[in-house]
């Protein structure tokens, strides 16, 4: 099951993180929280990880209308999209995809507001 809508992105990885918060807010997306998975696998565990970002994006309009219809949709919220190095030295980044998100509240209200969320993250894929 693909679950996640994915790009790759030639640039620097700093650069394509920036890009992609840029892309995000054009969507109307703020970053809640920005997760750097390879500095806390360092500080925590003592262990080297690839350069990898968590993105916690969040549409406020979206989501209220979205816990309007489903409360308990909170707990798979923010949206989460990374950007991550790839095994061959790549950027990649990748959103979740909406529409499977929501699908396992078995919710048909929400299947509108996935929809256009998914459109969105597409548009922010397409734009880096």
């Amino acid at each position: 099951m693909d679950y996640t809508m994915q790009t790759d992105v030639d640039g620097d990885f700093d650069a394509v993180v920036e890009k992609t918060t840029n892309a995000l807010e054009d969507e109307g997306f703020g970053v809640l929280c920005d997760i750097d998975v390879q500095a806390t696998f360092a500080e925590k565990l003592d262990e080297e990880f690839r350069q990898y970002r968590i993105l916690g994006a969040c549409n406020p309009g979206l989501a209220y209308q979205g816990l309007e219809d489903e409360i308990e949709l909170g707990a798979l919220l923010p949206c989460n999209v990374i950007v991550y190095e790839t095994d061959e030295g790549e950027v990649a980044v990748s959103a979740v995809d909406p529409k499977q998100l929501v699908g396992i509240t078995d919710n048909a209200d929400l299947d509108p507001i996935a929809e256009d969320v998914s459109e969105r993250f597409e548009r922010v894929l397409d734009a880096l």
